[in-house]
């Protein structure tokens, strides 16, 4: 993202009028009078992205999308601990709360004075035209709708603020959920309207990011059966409408899931609007933190320290034993592209020696069990080895039975080797939010819940099918020594295999897990799983039945977020606490 060297003045600005609706001096020597300019306005857009980074590519977004959900577990790491197990820590005075209301509130202010103000700049360039001011207001209405949307899934009830302000707001009440829900389309429905198909710089939201998301908030506010978000019937008819936009426009997924994923191709047509990230240091800030959550602690094993490679073993995250069993992992090529299962000696001074009692061969005793490039460690399906098997190896082999808190398969596809060291924080790799693959799985879902099996399988059947091994393709090893393949197909295709037939979800129930299983393989380590939960009114029952670590403290109400104290406090004139707080958090 460029001209972002004057974002964090104006945020100091833009914060003095809505951090929470607080009170706080004025830090820049900008006046507000600044943005009834062109430069102003397209300083302040600019600054308006900045709130993103506040959830996606940091530890405290994966806290609130993936911790505690049925894909992932506890790695017993205390720190963000709470959001796995559901302690009261899960509370109003939680700051991975209050840091997503701040700076969302803050996003959402700076785009109200741009919305507010764009339309009487007399500009020079971009905005001296209708349509150039369309583009910019497309591009504001976007991002407040993000804002809203995450705020709304997490929160509930929210105040709804669609004006400018530069003065502190101190009696506010929320607005329910249908009016923001109702606000956000709008938004959105301008967007997709004056948005371009193409933008010059890559950060900014394009016309296809728009229509997905609008189908997305059709999709999330139609898919409610037991609560009130203001749905209604032609929901789904809407959500796959601007799906099939984005599809079309599009033309197909790229071959390869790898080639999606993957960091050295990290800008391609599948990522339709990411958080950025910089190799520059000047403008990175504190960085993606993404790169050291779903890591294990590698760095234990003899033979073994942190690298670029294998990234900073910070191990925040593991896969619960239903999101293994989730994959057939004989044919969808997604789960051996996404986790490592191999790691190679990096270090030489603490390779172990064989000893008397285990060295196959008595000219070993004494010797190093391996050398720096051979495998250190290994972690494999397999449901159960023998210990007499499993010990006779050279490296550390650790079969699914043997799996610990801090040594499992390894998600990578958050590494990044670009950056300047192992220790470094400082992320560079972008945080993709919207996802072309995803675009599929709404149309098909849409389809589904209007009983359009056809259509929905049709959808699901090319995200399926690219996830499948290619004519040609090698697999990994772990085919024929783990899956139970046979050695002669090692490069058979296995797209017959991985398509489905109506009789898979024709029914709400069938279609909603499916759908939700669908999701976790494609897009299991994005910020996305806790929302698919509460969206399909699955949350209680899902943790429950597959997180047996989360599943004795949580509650239905965990279902929503608390609504942070430091706002509370500071409402004058408020109502009951039931009315300013979410149940169970009072």
């Amino acid at each position: 993202m460029r001209n972002r060297i004057s974002i964090l003045l104006l945020i100091a600005m833009i914060s003095t009028s809505c951090q929470d609706f607080l009170k706080e001096e004025m830090v820049s020597g900008i006046s507000y009078e600044y943005y009834n300019t062109e430069k102003g306005i397209e300083s302040l857009v600019w600054a308006s992205y900045a709130p993103l980074r506040a959830f996606g590519g940091t530890e405290s977004g994966v806290r609130m999308s993936n911790f505690g959900t049925d894909l992932w577990q506890s790695t017993s790491v205390s720190s963000g601990n709470e959001f796995h197990v559901y302690t009261s820590e899960i509370g109003p005075a939680n700051s991975n709360f209050s840091a997503l209301w701040t700076n969302f509130y803050k996003g959402i202010n700076s785009c109200n004075i741009a919305i507010n103000r764009i339309p009487d700049i007399a500009g020079e360039s971009t905005l001296r035209t209708q349509e150039g001011k369309n583009k910019r207001l497309g591009e504001v209405k976007f991002l407040r709708a993000y804002y809203y949307f995450v705020l709304v899934q997490s929160f509930g009830k929210a105040p709804l603020l669609l004006d400018e302000n530069i003065s502190a707001i101190r009696e506010i009440k929320r607005a329910s959920v249908a009016e923001i829900y109702k606000a956000i389309i709008a938004d959105l429905t301008f967007s997709a309207n004056y948005l371009p198909a193409v933008q010059p710089d890559y950060a900014r939201p394009t016309q296809s990011a728009a229509q997905h998301l609008l189908a997305k908030v059709y999709l999330t506010r139609g898919s409610a059966v037991a609560e009130d978000r203001g749905q209604k019937n032609t929901d789904m008819d809407s959500a796959a409408y601007f799906a099939e936009k984005v599809i079309a426009f599009k033309d197909g997924l790229l071959a390869d899931y790898d080639a999606v994923r993957g960091w050295q191709n990290e800008k391609n047509k599948e990522a339709l609007f990411s958080v950025q990230y910089s190799t520059d240091r000047l403008i990175n800030g504190t960085g993606s933190e993404m790169g050291r959550v779903y890591t294990i602690q590698y760095e234990t094993v003899a033979g073994l320290q942190p690298s670029l490679e294998y990234g900073l073993p910070y191990v925040r995250l593991r896969p619960t034993e239903y999101f293994y069993d989730l994959y057939n992992r004989k044919n969808d090529s997604r789960f051996y592209k996404s986790f490592n299962t191999a790691w190679l000696c990096n270090r030489g001074d603490n390779i172990p020696k064989w000893t008397a009692s285990d060295a196959p061969k008595p000219e070993l005793v004494g010797k190093a069990r391996f050398a720096i490039g051979d495998t250190a460690l290994y972690v494999s399906m397999n449901p159960d080895i023998p210990a007499g098997q499993v010990g006779g190896k050279p490296y550390l082999w650790l079969p699914r039975n043997k799996f610990t808190t801090r040594l499992f398969p390894q998600y990578k596809y958050h590494l990044d080797p670009r950056k300047t060291n192992v220790n470094d924080q400082n992320g560079t790799l972008d945080f993709t939010l919207m996802w072309l693959g995803e675009t599929y799985l709404i149309a098909a879902e849409a389809h589904g819940r209007n009983k359009n099996y056809q259509s929905a399988v049709k959808f699901i059947n090319v995200v399926r099918s690219r996830a499948a091994y290619k004519q040609g393709e090698a697999k990994p090893k772990q085919f024929y020594l783990v899956e139970g393949g046979a050695f002669s197909e090692l490069t058979t295709g296995t797209g017959n295999k991985m398509l489905i037939t109506e009789d898979k979800i024709n029914s709400f129930e069938k279609l909603r897990d499916f759908i939700l299983e669908e999701r976790a393989r494609e897009l299991g380590g994005d910020n996305d799983r806790w929302f698919d939960l509460v969206r399909t009114e699955t949350f209680l029952n899902r943790v429950k039945a597959l997180n047996p670590i989360a599943a004795p403290l949580v509650k239905s109400f965990h279902k929503l977020r608390p609504i942070p104290q430091e706002h509370i406090d500071r409402i004058e004139n408020g109502g009951p606490i039931a009315e300013e707080q979410n149940e169970g958090y009072f």
